[in-house]
């Protein structure tokens, strides 16, 4: 299989660095030619906990999007998102893109209906990908979020993951 581009949005509310860094780690570890977004924190949406850290990753994979859903569920656990006694969410990775799929595959729905729903994932993919154009929409994802009326607020974060600060200074 040829490689495609997919980007992910990851969140976690609990040990927040720890687990982004954690999952970070992991997607780096079979996902190619990674790239971050700035980290966001964001309050929480359709649940009460504390806030939230966000950001989004952009990559190239060989993998199917079954295969790649699976490893996701896999570091999510891996991070306790599954443990009977876990408080808040230590880590949630969502498939935003893949290529460029519009459907449902194997209980993904893509695009991921979130992108156009919540700042902490619209802003920093468009700052990732800001020519991207949404399937479907046909509008880039930079002049969607210039045009987003989403009442949520997000600041940016100072966040270094493997020495590397990813959110830059003319942002915090």
């Amino acid at each position: 299989m040829s490689l495609v581009e997919v980007y992910l949005g990851l969140g976690s509310n609990t040990e927040r660095e720890l687990h982004l860094c954690a999952g970070l780690d992991a997607l780096a570890g079979f996902l190619q030619n990674m790239t971050c977004s700035a980290v966001f924190e964001s309050q929480p949406v359709g649940i009460k906990s504390g806030p939230f850290f966000n950001l989004v990753v952009s990559a190239k994979t060989d993998l199917p999007l079954v295969e790649l859903s699976r490893r996701l569920k896999l570091i999510e656990a891996d991070n306790g998102r599954y443990a009977q006694d876990r408080k808040g969410l230590p880590l949630d990775i969502d498939v935003l893109f893949y290529d460029d799929l519009v459907g449902s595959f194997e209980g993904l729905t893509l695009p991921r209906a979130e992108i156009l729903k919540n700042a902490f994932v619209l802003w920093p993919l468009s700052l990732i990908a800001p020519g991207k154009v949404y399937p479907g929409v046909g509008k880039t994802l930079a002049d969607m979020w210039a045009n987003a009326q989403i009442d949520q607020v997000l600041a940016p974060v100072g966040f270094k993951w493997r020495g590397i600060q990813l959110t830059p200074a003319s942002m915090r």
